[in-house]
């Protein structure tokens, strides 16, 4: 069974909407942004009010944007800097930036009002091929069983007396980030052959 893909208390407005059109409007808003021209333009002003219109009426929480958007901030500002680089590119910059943020508040507002298996039924109406649909719902299952494997290796490198020392800190990350990587994707070989075995295809 897949986990609820929205951390919403109360039912609301857009809440009653049908999953058809709050990802339509969803899709709409995205391309609309993905396709404005690039440098600073006032044409980013319409969707990013159209999608703070949105916010009171998804009864959002500030705590669950907050935390979500200041982690989408290390790779929309990560993937924006490569732009400074090249002079010719600088006016990208501005561009990159409010189009992934834009993007990025238009999907919170679809997950946290939306249930996830929803979304997932939407676009299995909507003919998308099989494979990326039942990839979609495999990530989302297993996102819980990689945080626990990322905490139980955590508390075993307390438990052996880890070292808070900078150097010694960012090494033991780095080893343990690689060790998450190895064990995730054996673990996923052997959920495919377990599939396999049932029949799956």
């Amino acid at each position: 069974m897949l986990p609820p893909a929205t951390d919403s208390p109360r039912v609301t407005t857009l809440h009653r909407l049908s999953p058809t059109v709050k990802l339509g409007g969803a899709l709409l808003i995205i391309l609309t942004t993905v396709l404005l021209p690039r440098g600073v333009s006032w044409a980013y002003a319409m969707p990013a009010a159209l999608v703070f219109l949105l916010w009171p009426l998804s009864g959002m929480t500030f705590v669950y944007i907050w935390r979500r958007m200041l982690l989408a901030e290390f790779f929309i500002v990560g993937f924006a800097l490569f732009s400074l680089f090249h002079e010719a590119a600088r006016p990208v910059f501005f561009s990159a930036f409010a189009k992934s943020n834009i993007c990025v508040f238009t999907l919170l507002l679809l997950t946290w009002t939306t249930p996830f298996h929803l979304i997932l039924n939407e676009l299995r109406r909507w003919r998308l091929p099989g494979i990326m649909v039942t990839t979609l719902a495999l990530m989302v299952r297993y996102l819980p069983v990689l945080v626990e494997e990322s905490s139980r290796m955590q508390r075993a490198r307390a438990s052996r007396g880890f070292t808070r020392r900078k150097g010694v800190a960012w090494s033991n990350l780095t080893m343990i980030i690689g060790q998450l990587f190895i064990r995730s994707a054996d673990r996923a070989e052997r959920i495919y052959l377990a599939m396999c075995a049932r029949g799956w295809k």
